[in-house]
């Protein structure tokens, strides 16, 4: 028999089958398999309120929230999407929802900061060793997310290109559902930052960043270690401190030089010798290769237009406690003040 015949044969058109012998369609794609470990079971359950019986019956009951509630919304409704916002919110369906919805207000209200995110447009931030995330995580398993702002030239690119660096980091680590249940830390170096460079984080860039951190991103911030802060520090966080939640603003930790006082939360041997640590050289270098090899995955995400029907267009930033723009114009009139009595 010949090759045309035989393919005939065995790959017949669905015309010429009876109805009883019509091919399967193709299976749907598997849905959430968690990738805890029993430890980290444990600990979202006694956390996070996560019961892995319910957890595909919660994750149900925020779809049909977001379906009901917020029908136009461009917003994956996958299982494990979802579940960043049910963790990040300990299960409570409404704040889960307001977060979702807060997380793609974010996006749409600063277009400086959202529009062509993709690592390849950040190469000159990556370059500077602006940020980096440790190799290794603290003892409760949360990563370190090292930033050092006196990497910045300012005259090389605004300030928002840092936020854009910053922001994809948080997107990559909460890819991990190790990361959602543990959280992250945030290490922070201020050495050598100037009163020119700290005059560019006023009170509107404070309250967007600190907007979404709080109230506009699914993760988990255990602790702010600032390490090497200048006195003109004390004018930043002046600004920052009136958008700050108490239970955020109790986690920061302000060490100086006094590295020893960090080990006492964060060990030697997770940091570099940079910082007192035994895990050799800081490494920027593999992480910018992590967060440039995902560049397909940003660019489906971040570089596709927004639907005209989206609900959220034109809506502001829903919170549980944001500064008016009053209060955020009080700050600034008091900015200068309080950054030159530093000195």
């Amino acid at each position: 028999m010949s090759e045309e015949s035989d393919s005939q044969r065995t790959s017949p058109s669905v015309a010429s089958l009876s109805e009883n012998e019509l091919p399967l369609p193709p299976p749907e794609p598997p849905g959430y398999v968690c990738s805890l470990t029993e430890d980290l079971v444990t600990k979202a359950r006694e956390e996070l309120q996560e019961k892995p019986e319910w957890r595909l019956r919660d994750v149900q009951a925020l779809r049909d929230m977001v379906r009901k509630e917020y029908p136009y919304l461009s917003t994956s409704l996958d299982d494990a999407f979802l579940l960043r916002f049910l963790r990040a919110r300990k299960f409570d369906y409404d704040r889960a929802l307001q977060l979702l919805v807060n997380y793609h207000g974010c996006r749409r209200s600063w277009p400086e900061v959202f529009s062509n995110l993709r690592p390849s447009a950040l190469k000159d931030v990556l370059n500077s060793g602006f940020l980096t995330v440790l190799p290794h995580t603290d003892p409760r398993g949360c990563h370190v997310l090292c930033i050092r702002p006196d990497r910045w030239i300012p005259s090389n690119y605004p300030i928002t290109e840092n936020i854009r660096a910053i922001y994809l980091t948080l997107e990559k680590l909460i890819q991990s559902e190790e990361t959602q249940v543990n959280g992250i830390v945030i290490l922070a170096d201020y050495k050598g930052v100037s009163l020119s460079k700290a005059s560019h984080f006023g009170p509107f860039i404070a309250k967007k960043v600190i907007g979404i951190l709080q109230d506009g991103f699914p993760i988990r911030i255990k602790a702010v270690h600032i390490v090497n802060e200048p006195r003109i520090f004390k004018g930043i966080f002046a600004i920052i401190k009136p958008f700050l939640k108490e239970k955020i603003a109790n986690r920061f930790f302000l060490h100086g030089s006094d590295l020893n006082s960090l080990h006492t939360n964060l060990p030697r041997n997770i940091l570099p010798k940079e910082y007192g640590g035994t895990a050799g050289e800081l490494d920027t270098a593999t992480w910018n290769a992590v967060l440039l090899a995902s560049e397909d995955d940003f660019v489906k995400e971040f570089c596709q237009p927004v639907p005209a029907c989206d609900s959220l267009l034109g809506q502001p930033l829903l919170s549980e406690g944001l500064i008016s723009d009053a209060q955020c114009d009080d700050s600034m009139r008091a900015m200068k003040s309080q950054l030159y009595s530093c000195y």
